[in-house]
């Protein structure tokens, strides 16, 4: 069974592969990739509003349970970087309630690994929790304030 968890935390093991290629580097790339895998569960997840929040929060429990059951069984340190689990949930709370297309993809993308490495506000303060809670909360939150940003253009371009 503790495979299946390093499974789900790694993104079926994606986050290895930065560290395989790039030995020298600190930030490897692995937050980078568990984005991505982001971009097809959200495009499988449901267009429907009240289903896609409640497969959004179901996600959010799954993220935090995997990553309880992964950090301390050699995934130790805060926020390991094998873990992309909580970009996943980061990303797909960016594209909460907004259209599955490329325009939107892309910029909940970008804004959400912004507001992951800049760490503003809620984020900074969730990524300062040294559990599995704050492990992917505070890409939540990240995520949170892409969606924010998105939305607010929207309501700006259709008052325009």
């Amino acid at each position: 069974m503790q495979l299946v968890y390093k499974a789900l935390a790694t993104g079926l093991f994606i986050s290895y592969l930065p560290s395989k290629i790039i030995k020298f580097k600190k930030n490897t790339g692995a937050g980078f990739l568990g984005t991505l895998w982001g971009i097809p569960l959200v495009l499988l997840f449901p267009q429907d509003p009240v289903l896609y929040l409640l497969a959004m929060l179901l996600f959010w429990i799954l993220a935090v349970w995997v990553c309880k059951k992964v950090q301390f069984k050699g995934y130790t340190g805060h926020d390991n970087p094998k873990i992309v689990i909580d970009e996943m949930a980061g990303y797909i709370t960016a594209m909460a309630f907004l259209p599955h297309t490329w325009p939107y993809l892309l910029a909940a993308f970008v804004l959400f690994r912004t507001f992951d490495t800049v760490k503003l506000g809620p984020v900074k303060t969730f990524d300062k929790m040294e559990n599995a809670f704050g492990i992917v909360f505070d890409d939540v939150s990240a995520g949170l304030l892409a969606n924010i940003c998105i939305q607010i253009c929207i309501i700006f371009i259709n008052k325009g």
